[in-house]
């Protein structure tokens, strides 16, 4: 057992699903979990089918948990009523804690992954870099 840092890079989306029918361009954003952890990237305003984030966000990870999923849940935000729901990526993430706890560091350069809504149908794509640290405690 031990402990360690997941670096989660926001790179991008790709054809997004617009959920305005009336209003112009999309203003996604990201909600990014891990267990109990929640991140929130910056709204892209007007960004449309295809922003672009370029942040990093890091999640203490307890590699005791016997699963390690990280989900992005897409949202466009609305000034006026609720923000709507884009869709979700879901990245399991339990053989990069592994080997990174077994070399001490692993990095996953960018890579896509489909964002679905509940039913699986395809709505766009993002695209995260990941890296594990284990802790030297």
């Amino acid at each position: 057992m031990g402990k360690g840092t997941l670096e989660v890079l926001l790179v991008d989306a790709k054809g997004l699903a617009s959920t305005d029918f009336l209003a112009g361009k999309i203003d996604p954003y990201v909600l990014i979990q891990y267990r109990s952890q929640e991140r929130k990237s910056s709204i892209k305003r007007e960004a449309g089918k295809n922003p672009v984030w370029n942040e990093t966000f890091k999640f203490s990870i307890n590699t005791s948990d016997l699963q390690h999923k990280l989900v992005l849940k897409l949202m466009d935000h609305d000034t006026f009523s609720r923000d709507d729901y884009i869709g979700e990526a879901t990245i399991n993430m339990t053989d990069l804690v592994a080997i990174g706890m077994e070399k001490g560091y692993l990095e996953q350069h960018p890579a896509k992954y489909s964002v679905v809504l509940a039913d699986k149908s395809y709505c766009g794509e993002i695209r995260v870099g990941l890296s594990f640290r284990a802790s030297k405690d």
